[in-house]
């Protein structure tokens, strides 16, 4: 059973949502139907969250859930694993038709991956033109519209990089939970720091609430326990630096298609597992993040 979360009474509001800066305002009738179970990836650039994700994404399928996953990124590769090619994005489709929507079809921008996986690409706007939570918007928009969000049991958004801005944050506005994928290091932590402070913003404001930490490509986890244990976070899954992960994306397939062996194995397995935890009811975290000072003093060896 999915987790209900009531976003907070409006008395706690103490301010609008992007108050004080430049953000994209979600439009209330553009909010994804309550029963579906919405995750947002976040994380460093070059973390593992387009593999996390999708594995992720093919792991809820074999539970049997009804799956889409949504790729926040210009590089547009967060589902190639799923669907074996790099799929055309949405803004690319819709300047095909001068932007107007009437004129798609489903399957002119939603392809099948995977175990029956649902995949859409939102891509981004030219370099230094737009701004990446417009083009989150229209992709919802769009699947609204054809009322493809409508018997989908899990959303998942693979978002690119830290969030540096309102635009960056806006799958916030449509998630239940946010994973942050981290490895364990200083840098890694520091940009899921910021995350856990953009997490703080949008909780006062909508549902979204802090699941926990993916710890990835990491033998060990001594810097990712050290901040959870000061900052109120826990480890969700821990996937070590493991060739077959590597392997796997070269290979464009997910990890669930691999050959059989007890690394793979042990890897399919993390992945359920972290899949069910999040189907069931996985309790809210109230993480408070640091400032930068802090980090540097709290992390590394003694």
């Amino acid at each position: 059973m999915t987790a209900t979360i009531t976003p907070p009474s409006s008395s706690t509001n103490s301010r609008e949502d992007g108050e004080g800066s430049l953000q994209v305002h979600q439009d209330a009738s553009m909010q994804i139907e309550e029963g579906a179970l919405v995750i947002a990836v976040y994380g460093k650039g070059g973390i593992g969250k387009s593999t996390t994700s999708s594995n992720l994404s093919a792991a809820f399928s074999k539970l049997g859930k009804r799956v889409l996953q949504i790729g926040c990124d210009p590089k547009h590769d967060s589902t190639f694993t799923l669907t074996k090619k790099m799929v055309p994005t949405v803004i690319d489709i819709l300047e095909t038709v001068d932007f107007h929507t009437e004129e798609l079809r489903p399957e002119d921008f939603v392809f099948e991956g995977y175990n029956g996986v649902m995949c859409v690409e939102s891509g981004g706007p030219p370099a230094g033109t737009g701004c990446g939570g417009y083009v989150t918007g229209q992709t919802v928009k769009l699947l609204k519209e054809h009322h493809l969000l409508e018997d989908t049991d899990v959303v998942i958004f693979d978002v690119l990089g830290d969030v540096v801005c309102g635009g960056f944050a806006a799958p916030l506005q449509h998630a239940n939970y946010c994973l942050i994928v981290t490895a364990n290091d200083f840098d890694s932590i520091f940009a899921m720091n910021r995350i856990i402070a953009a997490i703080q913003a949008k909780a006062k404001n909508y549902k979204v609430r802090l699941g926990g930490v993916v710890a990835n490509r990491s033998k060990d986890t001594d810097q990712i326990d050290k901040f959870n244990e000061r900052v109120g976070m826990r480890t969700m899954a821990h996937f070590p630096d493991l060739d077959a992960i590597r392997r796997s994306r070269l290979k464009k397939c997910t990890i669930f298609e691999m050959e059989a062996t007890p690394e793979v194995e042990a890897v399919q397995k993390e992945y359920i597992a972290l899949a069910q935890r999040m189907l069931d009811n996985v309790v809210p975290l109230e993480a408070e993040s640091l400032k930068d000072r802090e980090i540097f003093d709290l992390l590394g060896f003694d």
